[in-house]
């Protein structure tokens, strides 16, 4: 989440870093690199971080777990916490 709060500072200094022609090009492929990021952990991201198992090796999980964060409302939260999964899934 502070990641994205750094983009503009980030998209500033490489901006500050290539020709004055250049700025807004380097500015927009900051804005828009995070709005991929974040497209792409809404959708895979997200089951692979925090989904079931998958082959039951641990190592990463199934990315139909929670597609497009799909079936987290009905989930329970994490164990001994108050936290909805949805609201965890949102917040990462």
């Amino acid at each position: 989440a502070l990641v994205m709060l750094m983009t503009p500072g980030l998209a500033f200094f490489y901006g500050g870093l290539v020709p004055r022609k250049s700025v807004l090009t380097i500015i927009m492929q900051c804005f828009i690199s995070i709005a991929v990021t974040s497209v792409v952990w809404a959708i895979i991201g997200y089951s692979l971080a925090f989904g079931d198992s998958w082959g039951g090796k641990g190592i990463i999980g199934n990315p139909s777990s929670f597609p497009l964060f799909m079936n987290l409302e009905r989930c329970v939260g994490w164990p001994g916490t108050r936290i909805p999964q949805l609201l965890f899934a949102c917040y990462q």
